[in-house]
């Protein structure tokens, strides 16, 4: 009786499958766009050129699930070698199909023991609207400018957006306090700053980031989808658990989520609560870079106010062991194989003030040519953005020194948040950032293997000398049509940065070549 009654509402139920269904966003190597089920975006992701969303949190969600199912499908790779056979051969296809087939039970969207991603049989206290899983859209208890849905009449969205946001809820979910169920903490991780070395086609960007995965962790590493979905008991209790593997952490649970749907398979409500902790102290993630804290120890990098580019070197490989694994191992194939070696980098996450989401990011980046050979190029290139900082340094020197002689007006000393404040409100730093910023783009691509590193270093002083006396005389332009106490200030507060000038021009001196004797 029972089974037969489960039959019957199965029956009634919206039919979605992730295998099959369209609901992955790619655009085909012609330029098409498309939207194709796990099986076909595998199958043919040679003739893929990438994953497309409006979201980057959503294409970087993507990236991970699908990783994931190749590590379960694949059962590997488990060494170099294994990555390095399959990259040159490509996949063996039997065994996606395979795998796909074994699990279709569980890619069900809707389904009354296994619904894919969430938590069957959970009843809340209070639906949802479905804008409590887009970062871009008003929720009940987050308020985004310029959106004007009205999370009380949202309407409804289709099953295959609903994944979509599903996966990037469960990757980027921050802490918001508690929930009916328990504490809402935050994905494991959610808040760093994500890279993927992009390669010709999607084949080579999803094996860039397949990174071996020893044998004995490869069998016990379960994603979501593998799983018994946790009970109601555990989750109000606060489970948690320890990662298991790449796939378990490219598809964490950390929010119980069930979707409702109408009887067009369309969600315009869900319930939604805390899920699955992971415990502190777990395995590094493949695609986050590290930098070392003195006092907390190995931090992942996280995306600051500033532009990313200032932190690109933590991308880069050397003896440290922080870079991101999926660069070194993108490395490591392209070296393999030349012609196909990894052209760029896209880098992709959010910034987050506790609960709070302050903006999301996506970036791309040419990865140096000279990482084909064996250079470490990662020193160098730090070495040149710190000059860029050193020379930022000197420009905010003289804006202090603008700043008191301006509202100091003789020998009054102005009070510091009245300094702070004028310093907000000038130009300079950010107009020399932004004229070096696209200098800094063209210096990656230039590093070839061919290239002397102190031909590049000669030219990118020139760009920061040049950016830095820009910006300095945009300021003192402007500074100059004010009165006699403007230009007092000016005067005095400009011997900072000539000097600093006077550094470069003496660095850039002895970088240049000897003019052979007339």
């Amino acid at each position: 009786m029972a089974d037969s009654i489960a039959h019957a509402a199965q029956a009634v139920m919206p039919r979605f499958n992730l295998i099959d269904e369209p609901w992955i966003p790619v655009r085909w190597l012609d330029g098409r766009h498309d939207q194709l089920g796990i099986r076909d975006t595998l199958l043919q992701a040679e003739h893929i050129a990438e994953i497309q969303d409006a979201s980057p949190l959503v294409v970087a969600a993507l990236h991970r699930f699908l990783l994931a199912v190749l590590y379960r499908a694949l059962e590997g790779p488990t060494d170099v070698q294994q990555a390095r056979l399959w990259f040159k051969q490509g996949w063996p296809e039997g065994k996606i199909e395979a795998y796909l087939e074994k699990w279709r039970d569980r890619f069900w969207l809707f389904d009354q023991h296994y619904p894919f991603g969430q938590i069957p049989g959970f009843v809340p206290r209070i639906w949802r609207a479905w804008t409590v899983l887009a970062a871009e859209h008003n929720a009940d208890n987050a308020k985004v400018l310029f959106d004007h849905v009205d999370v009380n009449q949202a309407g409804a969205i289709s099953p295959a957006q609903a994944i979509r946001w599903l996966l990037a809820t469960q990757t980027f979910s921050v802490s918001c306090g508690k929930s009916e169920l328990a504490h809402t903490g935050t994905a494991p991780s959610a808040t760093a700053v994500m890279a993927l070395p992009l390669g010709r086609n999607l084949f080579d960007t999803l094996s860039y980031a397949l990174v071996p995965q020893n044998r004995l962790v490869q069998a016990g590493d379960l994603p979501l989808w593998e799983r018994e979905p946790e009970t109601l008991e555990a989750l109000k209790s606060g489970c948690e658990r320890a990662v298991s593997g790449f796939a378990d952490r490219y598809t964490w649970r950390i929010r119980a989520i069930r979707l409702q749907a109408d009887a067009d398979g369309m969600i315009s409500r869900l319930a939604f609560a805390s899920g699955v902790g992971p415990q502190a102290g777990q395995q590094s993630d493949p695609m986050l870079g590290y930098q070392i804290d003195d006092k907390k120890g190995r931090l992942p990098v996280v995306f600051r106010a500033r532009g990313f580019w200032r932190d690109f070197d933590s991308l880069l490989p050397d003896a440290s062991g922080c870079a991101p694994q999926v660069i070194e191992h993108a490395i490591d194939l392209g070296r393999a194989v030349p012609q196909r070696f990894p052209s760029s980098v896209m880098v992709a996450g959010q910034s987050n003030d506790k609960a709070k989401i302050e903006y999301w990011r996506m970036e791309r980046f040419s990865l140096p040519p000279a990482l084909a050979g064996d250079r470490m190029v990662r020193a160098e290139i730090r070495a040149l953005l710190a000059e860029a900082e050193q020379a930022q340094n000197a420009l905010l020197a003289a804006c202090k020194s603008f700043a008191r002689h301006l509202l100091g007006r003789g020998e009054r000393e102005p009070a510091g948040k009245d300094v702070s404040s004028f310093l907000g409100q000038m130009a300079v730093t950010d107009s020399y950032w932004s004229s070096l910023e696209p200098r800094f783009h063209q210096i990656l691509a230039e590093y070839t293997g061919e290239r002397d590193p102190e031909d590049i270093r000669l030219s990118w002083l020139r760009h920061v000398r040049a950016a830095m006396h820009g910006a300095w005389r945009a300021h003192a332009t402007r500074a100059a049509a004010g009165d006699a106490w403007a230009i007092r200030a000016l005067v005095k507060a400009e011997v900072a940065v000539l000097r600093h000038i006077d550094k470069l021009t003496d660095e850039i001196s002895k970088l240049e070549p000897t003019k052979e004797p007339a």
